[in-house]
């Protein structure tokens, strides 16, 4: 990776705490222009890379006066909610640089409306759609409409607001539970309907600042917390990188057709884009088609993207953060990574907190194997599970079956009663590949 010359040494906070968040602290740790690093709330992971500062994501007020207080120079966000209540907005207003979006740049990703209007206004191809503020009308139009379907809360939902109803009564039940019971709060106060897109699922993401854009990458999440695809949608149970079928080419041109298009709409509207832009893609027989918008890496997408990464990922963020993203470029080892998430029993629900987590290197110490903290506590000096996704593992090899077999490996040699995970994250991909040589 190559940036401008001329930065200068800097204190950087990562607002979050989960397993993006310590890949990102992770990554870097190891630049060259840091000199320290904060992360609040943090977890035990960062806590190993810098000073964990004990506030909220939610507590702005709080994150601004520690940016303050500590004389950041540059504040990165991991989480959407932060953004989208308006942190960048407030630190502008101290003279302290963020790297993410404004509050009105971050409606991408806090209104679904917002983002299908902005698509169809530019000319971004993405499903059929419509919004409801009435359950009884979403639900005729389903009626109408027919299964498959799509059921999305308007709102932010924490990766858990969207339902693919197989029939017509799944996605009356969703209506009912997001618009009615309120099971994700103000979240369900709209919902958007859109038609079913069939295809491989794809998470493109690109580093803006403004005006340009450069591709950081691209992952295939796992979103169900079953084996086969199988149970409700989660936060997200595994990652590879790169996705099979979709190669640097595509995804070098998906930016012109779904970045720099959004990009120049965002700038039009007066609110331009700084920051991590995430397009989930689906790769249907008629092209890829935008499913949605995120405006920060996703989790556990960060953790396998930035495996591969080489060169200073701190200055690159500042420079963007400037909006000085010429001569910026990433580099990605040529490998694959795969993530695999060690959830708490009872995930996506109400999963079992407090039991020890351990044996965290396994059998010995892997280089190429790396363990990222997310729902992780230390109580009286032991390691527990404080969150539904607790831990990532992450594994880089020259074939994806290598680094499969490793992440699995050190999953299983972790020490956790209560760990829920997927055994076949990637192993889709790993046929496909087969089929293919």
């Amino acid at each position: 990776m190559s940036v401008a010359a001329g930065q200068r040494a800097m204190r950087v906070l990562i607002v979050g705490g989960g397993g993006r968040e310590h890949a990102l602290a992770r990554a870097i740790s190891t630049s060259k222009l840091l000199s320290a690093l904060f992360c609040a709330p943090g977890n035990p992971g960062t806590a190993r890379l810098g000073t964990n500062l004990p506030i909220a994501v939610t507590d702005i007020a709080g994150l601004v006066d520690a940016a303050v207080q500590e004389k950041i120079d540059l504040v990165v966000v991991g989480p959407e909610g932060p953004l989208v209540a308006g942190l960048a907005d407030k630190l502008a207003a101290a003279g302290i640089a963020c790297f993410g979006p404004s509050a009105a740049a971050a409606e991408l990703e806090g209104s679904k409306t917002f983002t299908k209007i902005l698509a169809d206004t530019a000319g971004i191809p993405t499903a059929a759609w419509a919004r409801f503020t009435d359950a009884d009308a979403a639900i005729a139009y389903v009626r109408q409409m027919g299964a498959p379907i799509v059921v999305k809360a308007d709102g932010l939902a924490a990766g858990k607001g969207v339902v693919v109803a197989a029939d017509i009564g799944e996605a009356e039940r969703a209506i009912g539970e997001i618009m009615r019971d309120r099971v994700l709060g103000d979240a369900g106060s709209s919902v958007v309907i859109e038609a079913c897109l069939v295809g491989d699922e794809i998470s493109l993401f690109a580093l803006c600042d403004g005006v340009n854009c450069v591709l950081l990458g691209a992952a295939q999440d796992h979103k169900r917390i079953g084996d086969g695809d199988t149970g409700p949608n989660t936060g997200g149970m595994g990652a590879i990188s790169p996705p099979v079928g979709f190669d640097l080419a595509a995804q070098e041109a998906a930016l012109d057709v779904f970045v720099r298009p959004a990009l120049q709409e965002m700038a039009a509207r007066g609110t331009p884009f700084r920051g991590f832009l995430f397009a989930g893609l689906m790769l249907t027989a008629d092209g890829p088609k935008l499913i949605e918008y995120n405006v920060r890496l996703g989790d556990p997408e960060a953790q396998t993207l930035l495996a591969r990464l080489s060169g200073d990922l701190l200055a690159a963020l500042a420079a963007c953060s400037q909006g000085r993203l010429a001569g910026v470029r990433f580099d990605l080892a040529n490998c694959f990574a795969v993530s695999v998430v060690v959830a708490a029993r009872g995930y996506p629900g109400r999963p079992v907190a407090g039991g020890a987590v351990g044996n965290l290197e396994g059998n010995g110490a892997r280089p190429d194997v790396t363990v990222f903290h997310a729902g992780t506590a230390m109580v009286d000096g032991q390691l527990v599970a404080a969150g539904g996704r607790v831990l990532t593992v992450t594994a880089t090899a020259a074939t994806l079956a290598d680094a499969r077999t490793k992440a699995y490996q050190l999953v299983g040699e972790i020490a956790y009663g209560d760990a829920v995970y997927r055994h076949d994250i990637g192993a889709r991909a790993e046929r496909r590949l087969r089929e293919t040589t």
